[in-house]
């Protein structure tokens, strides 16, 4: 095959991708454009929106008949976890867990690193391991890593203390903070039992 019958062959090839493409492509951009009507084209993805019915625990409660009834959303992400404790597992939380570990180490004895080692967490002060610098919001925060502080820093770090250094956005899913309260909770010598 010399060069001019090849030039024949790929001109036909693009003008027939050209003719599939071209249609579609100017319906695209009309519609972008502003395309009217009942039939003008939708692109892109509606997101779902939050419900805007719901309503914080402790907010005045409504009477009547509406989206003001619904139920109360908990400010406390605890109160999501807390009834998934009894059927935890420890080994999904130690999965979810490997990604806690590029900054903390679970081991007994083991070093701090970008975060303080974690051994013992569960009832220990807050910002007390000693040699790890912590950020002056978590010093000020104080009190002990209960179950329920837990859920709540791991939920949200920097909603939970602010200025905290720990840059890990958070478990949302309840499922999965619950099993890894119930993992964090055997990396004791004395693990304290989960909350009934």
């Amino acid at each position: 095959m010399d060069s001019f019958e090849f030039s024949k062959f790929a001109g036909a090839a693009l003008c027939a991708a050209l003719a599939i493409v071209l249609p579609r492509t100017l319906a695209d951009m009309s519609a972008e454009s502003g395309g009217h009507g009942e039939h003008a084209a939708q692109t892109g993805y509606q997101l779902p929106m939050p419900d805007a019915s719901a309503k914080v625990a402790g907010a005045p409660a409504a009477t009547g008949r509406g989206p003001e009834d619904a139920p109360a959303v908990s400010a406390n992400p605890f109160d999501a976890v807390k009834p998934l404790l009894a059927n935890a597992k420890p080994e999904g939380g130690a999965a979810t867990f490997k990604i806690c570990s590029a900054c903390h180490s679970g081991d007994r004895g083991g070093p701090n690193k970008v975060g303080p080692v974690l051994w013992g967490v569960v009832g220990r002060k807050s910002g007390s391991v000693d040699g790890f610098a912590y950020s002056d919001g978590m010093k000020a925060k104080g009190g002990e890593w209960t179950y329920d502080r837990l859920a709540n820093f791991l939920n949200s770090p920097k909603g939970y203390v602010t200025g905290t250094k720990m840059v890990f956005n958070g478990v949302q899913d309840p499922a999965k903070l619950a099993d890894l309260l119930a993992y964090l909770g055997t990396l004791s010598d004395s693990p304290v039992p989960l909350p009934k």
